[in-house]
């Protein structure tokens, strides 16, 4: 898998050493830096910036590659040991799917359910928009979210879901909910959000209180703030 950007590639160079196969450089860079990347016994390549585009397919790379071994998802039974996740259902832009990384993360979900598998390439445009947070959020795939659901629910999983038109979060008392051993955060596309059949199934519809008649956020903006407040209200 080829990942570019300078964030990304600083990420892994720091974290995850032993998944580097190759780096490739379109610019001279700083000595001590350079230092590092000798001491991973990797190939080094230089290209042009011709090639670096290329290889950005036109996005800003800031001159720096690196070819890393592809990611593996987990298998649904191992994210279902998890004491937290967030699932995509209809989602597919990976600026959004890689912002959402970053929130699992940085805000300390177990991990990440996606209803539908990515390519090599919407990876590496995930993996990019994460800023490399993708390489520490266990993922996995749901073949059936339905099929998914009835087996959180069995695994006293209490389901989430945003919706517009959900329970204002603001407004959810401790004294009315017990605190859930296991959580799922469940949402949908900004176009279509949740669909009907997965929202009756689920435990809780939440919403966020809008203000100057504004009723949109990015999904990935609305995630984020979704999980500080589940983690405020089960803590």
């Amino acid at each position: 898998m080829l990942i570019y950007g300078k964030q990304s590639f600083l990420y892994v160079l720091s974290r995850h050493k032993d998944v580097i196969e190759e780096v490739l450089l379109s610019k001279e860079i700083d000595k001590g830096l350079f230092s590092k990347i000798r001491a991973l016994n990797v190939p080094i390549i230089r290209v042009d910036n011709k090639k670096a585009q290329s290889l950005a397919h036109g996005n800003n790379h800031q001159g720096y590659f690196m070819r890393i071994k592809d990611l593996e998802p987990l298998a649904f039974k191992d994210l279902k040991d998890l004491n937290s996740l967030v699932v995509l259902c209809g989602i597919e832009d990976v600026g959004n799917i890689g912002a959402i990384c970053r929130n699992i993360l940085s805000l300390g979900v177990g991990g990440l359910l996606l209803d539908r598998p990515l390519s090599l390439g919407a990876m590496e445009g995930v993996f990019r928009a994460s800023s490399g947070a993708l390489m520490d959020v266990k993922f996995g795939y749901s073949s059936n979210v339905l099929d998914s659901i009835n087996e959180l629910k069995a695994l006293n999983f209490t389901l989430i879901g945003a919706d517009a038109r959900g329970e204002e979060t603001l407004n959810i008392s401790l004294k009315d909910d017990k605190k859930p051993v296991k959580w799922a955060l469940f949402m949908g596309s900004e176009g279509e959000g949740l669909k009907n059949a997965i929202k009756v199934k689920l435990d809780k519809i939440l919403s966020i209180k809008m203000a100057n008649n504004f009723n949109s956020l990015n999904v990935s903006v609305a995630n984020g703030i979704l999980i500080d407040r589940i983690n405020a209200l089960y803590k």
